[in-house]
């Protein structure tokens, strides 16, 4: 008796799956009418105000959304007995889907990694598959308590930037399109000291021993600032505001009234040093770990990297294929990342000094509009694809999580302490994630309270106890708010 060959006999019953399906979709769409017939002639007979037409538009609404899950239903009963199908072939060459240990009696190797691979492939198709379902019906609960604390009001347009500094004391800064950088009491708000040496729109700011600016003049400065302190006020509560998740109080613009500067702020105009080597905005820069080097980044797609008492250039970090949005250096290394409109970013390694290698890495579809290190080894980028992705250095092949959001995402931070993301959003939201991907947090937005317009940048403080985080936006003002996130929300 001749038997059947086994392709022969899985194509006979894939034939017999899609006759079964076809089958038992034209039983639903018989059943559908019969209870849309039905379902009309029950409101004929039924009391309500509403049009019968509106009715009957309302019930079969409801006829589609209960098909679409009908169908989610019966292809995930498919899924499933798919799954049950490849564990007994998996049981048969001795490994489960389960990850049981494998049978006594040693595999061969080759045998043994093919196995793994079905495994692991099984395993990351069934949780995306599943996971949409279950994400749609998790319950938010969210106990996060985000207050606003403080706004920085005095620039005259948008502000790009903002930094805390590393060193006593602990201030503010924030980089303007109106060509200048300030410096804020964090604790007043205050504006202690006005930078106006830029001929262009500032980009950023940032801080070491010196503080650092650049700017659309495709320049950047370095400069000294000294700063006193005053007196800190007794903060008013403005609102113990949990934070929301998806709640928007209002989508309406406010209109932006016009702002008059600090008059009582002092300025300082002339730099301490100029680092003139760029040929395009300078969008972006930082300190390297030691602060004697300086990092910036521009749009004539290079980085370059300054000796800061010498003024000279050190390295030209090039090989991006479009305009640069964003450079940060290792907290503790000395390593760079940059970021680009060309779907990349790269990781520059300056350890030894003998050898500057450099990793590519493809991980989005749209630009990247930041990258920053963490104090472990882990690498965060944000992009206008809507996702931001946790990387791990000792393995960049693939991210150790995605975050997916409804709007591009510009410039991130992560806290130090708590270890949590806080992203930036052109849709004026700010919303903040753990490190494995989870949504904590919405910072509340209303009338009165939040960014009125686009998002810019983020920024977290450690050392201070009243604002931990700070924002700035195209609304011309930072504000400063105080994150409070259980521990027990941390750990979901």
């Amino acid at each position: 008796m001749p038997v059947e060959s086994g392709s022969s006999a899985a194509a006979r019953q894939a034939k017999q799956k899609r006759k079964s399906h076809s089958l038992s979709i034209r039983r639903t769409n018989s059943t559908e009418q019969d209870r849309s017939g039905l379902q009309r002639d029950m409101l004929e007979g039924q009391d309500s105000k509403l049009p019968l037409s509106l009715r009957s538009n309302l019930l079969d609404l409801f006829s589609q959304i209960e098909r679409e899950f009908e169908n989610l239903y019966i292809e995930n009963l498919e899924l499933r007995r798919e799954i049950e199908t490849l564990n007994d072939r998996l049981a048969a060459e001795g490994q489960t889907f389960e990850g049981a240990d494998l049978a006594k009696g040693a595999l061969k190797t080759k045998a043994s990694h093919s196995t793994s691979q079905l495994s692991q492939k099984l395993k990351t198709t069934y949780k995306a598959s599943t996971s949409k379902i279950v994400s749609s019906f998790k319950a938010t609960t969210s106990r996060a308590v985000c207050q606003l604390v403080r706004e920085y009001v005095g620039h005259r347009d948008g502000i790009w930037d903002l930094s805390v500094t590393r060193t006593q004391p602990v201030v503010l800064g924030t980089a303007s399109a109106d060509h200048t950088a300030m410096l804020w009491s964090i604790e007043t708000g205050k504006c202690l000291l006005k930078y106006t040496g830029h001929q262009g729109s500032g980009k950023v700011i940032d801080f070491q021993s010196l503080s650092s600016s650049a700017s659309g003049d495709q320049t950047a400065h370095i400069w000294r600032y000294m700063v006193q302190l005053p007196t800190p006020q007794p903060v008013a509560d403005m609102s113990q505001t949990p934070c929301e998740d998806d709640v928007d109080f209002s989508d309406k613009d406010e209109a932006d009234g016009e702002v008059e500067g600090p008059n009582d702020c002092p300025s300082v105009r002339v730099a301490t040093t100029t680092l003139r080597s760029h040929q395009g905005v300078v969008i972006a820069a930082d300190w390297l770990v030691g602060g004697k080097q300086v990092v910036t980044a521009s749009w004539d797609r290079a980085a370059n990297l300054y000796d800061v008492e010498t003024s000279e250039l050190v390295h030209s970090l090039t090989g991006h294929d479009q305009e640069l949005t964003h450079c940060c250096t290792h907290p503790t290394q000395r390593l760079v990342v940059t970021s680009s409109r060309d779907t990349t970013f790269r990781l520059w390694d300056f350890r030894d000094p003998s050898i500057h290698s450099v990793n590519v890495f493809q991980g989005h579809t749209e630009p990247v509009t930041s990258a920053v290190f963490t104090v472990g080894d882990n690498v965060v980028s944000g992009s206008d694809d809507r996702t931001v992705k946790v990387w791990d250095l000792k393995n960049m092949r693939s991210p150790i999580a995605t975050i997916r959001t409804d709007s591009a995402v510009n410039r991130i931070s992560v806290s130090v302490n708590q270890k949590i993301i806080a992203l930036p959003h052109d849709n004026r939201q700010v919303r903040l994630f753990d490190m494995s991907g989870v949504r904590l947090a919405r910072l509340p937005r209303s009338n009165r309270q939040g960014h009125r317009r686009m998002v810019c940048c983020s920024a977290w403080c450690e050392d201070n106890t009243s604002c931990n985080l700070f924002t700035c936006g195209f609304d011309r003002q930072a504000i400063g708010w105080n994150i409070n996130i259980p521990a027990l929300l941390q750990e979901k």
